[in-house]
């Protein structure tokens, strides 16, 4: 029987692993700070990993069984694998945007982030530093929830389609919007 067969065994392993490598290292000493940065970095890899899987594995992978005559399509990706990676992405991001909130709460710069800094000492940059990034998370956990979900669920057939839009139209917007975004070239 092996562990990584399944999510749970794959994430008590990770864990576990984890923690070895914590006491071949430094040892351990429950931090609170650390632990919500550990959250944190772990939320966020898998947040933005499924992002690079959603550009350079899934999209052309579909674009490439829409395109095979005869073959399978992209049924088995779209109604098993789409819903279930949009899951853990939309929650990825959550998680991501919540433990980096904990951890600003923690510092006692909440207030000073998500104001760039107007609340503090004039010469003090970290308002504005770290506000940069909690204002770009906030508006990336924006996208994902009330953009990107939206529209998955329409493309996945899980809600009703606008009859304005034909059907045609989502596959060339993503294949447009792909080579936009990351530049590669579909020849």
């Amino acid at each position: 029987m092996n562990p990584l067969n399944t999510v749970a065994g794959t994430i008590i392993g990770g864990t576990v692993l984890a923690v070895v490598i914590a006491l071949a290292t430094d040892g351990i000493a429950f931090e609170a700070d650390s632990l919500i940065v550990w959250i944190h970095v772990l939320a966020g890899i898998t947040w933005i990993g499924l992002l690079y899987y959603f550009n350079f594995v899934q999209v052309p992978a579909l674009a490439d069984a829409a395109g095979d005559e005869g073959g399978p399509g992209g049924a088995g990706i779209t109604k098993y694998v789409a819903p279930r990676a949009l899951w853990w992405f939309r929650w990825g991001a959550v998680a991501t945007w919540l433990s980096g909130a904990a951890y600003l709460l923690h510092l006692n710069l909440f207030v000073d982030a998500f104001t760039l800094g107007y609340t503090s000492a004039p010469d003090d940059m970290n308002g504005l530093n770290i506000g940069v990034g909690a204002w770009l998370g906030t508006i990336m956990l924006f996208n994902v929830w009330a953009l990107i979900w939206p529209n998955q669920k329409k493309i996945l057939g899980m809600v009703e389609d606008s009859p304005a839009v034909s059907p045609g139209f989502y596959p060339a917007l993503t294949s447009s919007s792909l080579r936009q975004n990351v530049q590669t070239d579909d020849t």
